[in-house]
């Protein structure tokens, strides 16, 4: 990279940790740091919802699939995302912000313990905990590929650096300071994304034009569904994102019980779902349109690097770069953030008798110290990222296949069809749809991706529903709450927030 492109890399990163020390004036409490206080514009949430919901692993993993496949990639990676948002937009996103309004509820777990029990709770909060681990790790190994193509710098120093920048600002400033810095990071996107976009449509002038490249595109590349990316995948992975982009990512949930209301939410979750169907467009045209003017390129995961590297003058290189590293900084960062809720609001109460008392500065001490320790160990994950299959594994193979059984209890028991599933089916539920997995992986030979991705969801919602009806649980603890998130009607006082208390 030329000097002006170190110029617009550091300067991106100084305005993240600038935006950091600024939202940390906003904070006061643990409320302020997981949620914004309720406080946040729907449009901010919108955008921070749709930045946090992928990273730079859109131009390492999906571009390679995009250069490797053509056009498959957006049918059944991002039209998925906006068809699940869309829906979650008047199912799931109303009822996170009334939980929020109406309950005092900071941590998307936290209601858990009266919907279902303490034990409930435990379980979905560790092993969601531990999974997202891996999930964040598989986002920081992506921006050090990409590093590593740009600079020749290695993957370990990549890595270290992308996370400590991150965790300095999302330690700092909270929630606040990864919704801004997420908005930040969309104007950067934005320009960059663009930029490379008008430079490809340029070079394709000389290979028969933006017309002429469909044409020329290697055999099946123009096929919405090919290779392993079949109806049944697609099917699958609808329903997957159905719960993870409702409530499934943690983080996705804090953005909306984070607006001022059930309206702000659901406009922030359908802002968000028209992104999902226009922008990943507009990133991986490029990598498609690279099977025309790239055709050998030896690691497809590097071919939106390498165009960049060719294609754009000095100083764009920089911008895109560090509009690459906008999205893998903003879904770490509010994954850490909704993981250190997670850990102090449910986790620590039952383990530490000391946490059930803590001031409000010990809670927000605990939650930045919980949010550097999440960092912390993802980072050495990543380091080791091809040990667990390499990004596209962990993403799809692991993250997609284990989301199902994480987050089918969490989120319908958000609805009062299901308000008679009780403790019983929301653990059996975990339990089977885990096992599933685990099962596929290292036992039964799965006959393709589409039965290792699908199997543990689908195990884990026959599980819920069957149990619910042949042994209902009700409660009316759990009846009370769905029905106080069920609709904008009067709300009274704030409930006292379901938070857990171990037994002595």
């Amino acid at each position: 990279m030329a000097w002006l492109d170190w110029v617009a890399l550091c300067g991106y990163f100084l305005v993240m940790l600038l935006i950091g020390v600024w939202s940390h004036k906003r904070i006061s409490g643990v409320s302020d740091y997981f949620t914004g206080g309720g406080r946040m514009p729907w449009w901010l949430s919108g955008i921070s919802h749709h930045m946090s919901g992928y990273s730079a692993a859109v131009f390492v993993a999906y571009a390679a699939v995009a250069y490797s496949y053509g056009i498959t990639v957006y049918f059944w990676a991002f039209v998925p995302l906006a068809l699940a948002t869309g829906v979650g937009a008047f199912l799931f996103a109303p009822r996170w912000n009334r939980l929020r309004a109406r309950f005092n509820v900071v941590s998307p777990l936290e209601y858990l313990a009266k919907r279902y029990n303490i034990p409930t709770q435990q379980a979905l909060a560790w092993s969601g905990a531990l999974l997202k681990v891996f999930d964040v790790a598989a986002k920081w190994a992506s921006v050090a590929i990409l590093l590593n193509v740009f600079t020749g710098m290695s993957m370990t120093t990549g890595i270290l650096i992308t996370g400590v920048v991150t965790l300095l600002y999302c330690t700092v400033g909270g929630l606040w300071a990864d919704a801004l810095t997420d908005f930040g990071q969309f104007v950067i996107q934005g320009v960059a994304a663009l930029s490379m976009l008008i430079a490809v449509i340029v070079k394709l002038n000389g290979h028969g034009g933006l017309g002429g490249m469909w044409d020329k595109l290697p055999e099946g590349h123009t096929h919405p569904l090919v290779g392993p990316y079949t109806a049944g995948f697609l099917t699958a992975y609808i329903v997957i994102k159905l719960f993870e982009y409702n409530g499934g990512m943690w983080n996705l949930a804090q953005r909306y019980m984070a607006t001022e209301n059930a309206r702000g939410a659901r406009r922030s979750a359908l802002l968000s779902a028209a992104l999902y169907l226009i922008w990943p467009a507009v990133l991986l045209f490029p990598s498609v349109a690279a099977g025309v003017l790239m055709p050998h390129v030896a690691d497809p995961q590097q071919v939106y690097a390498l165009m960049a590297k060719q294609y754009l003058p000095m100083g764009l290189i920089g911008l895109t770069l560090a509009g690459m590293f906008s999205h893998t900084m903003a879904m770490a960062s509010s994954d850490a953030n909704a993981i250190s809720a997670v850990i102090t609001r449910d986790i620590m109460p039952v383990v530490s008798r000391r946490a059930r008392s803590m001031s409000a500065e010990a809670g927000l001490l605990a939650a930045r110290v919980c949010t550097v320790a999440f960092v912390s160990i993802s980072m050495i994950v990543a380091i080791q990222a091809d040990h667990f299959g390499g990004v596209l594994g962990i993403i799809v193979k692991l993250v997609g296949a284990v989301m199902g059984p994480i987050s089918i209890p969490m989120l319908l028991g958000l609805l009062p069809a299901f308000r008679r599933c009780g403790p019983i089916a929301a653990l059996a539920s975990w339990a089977l749809g885990l096992g599933a997995y685990f099962l596929l992986t290292y036992g039964i030979e799965p006959a393709n991706q589409t039965w290792l991705v699908a199997t543990p969801l689908v195990t884990s919602l026959i599980v819920y529903m069957g149990v619910g009806l042949v042994k209902p649980e009700p409660s009316g603890e759990a009846d009370a709450i769905v029905a106080a998130i069920g609709s904008d009607g009067p709300q009274g006082a704030a409930t006292e927030a379901p938070v857990p208390v171990a037994a002595d």
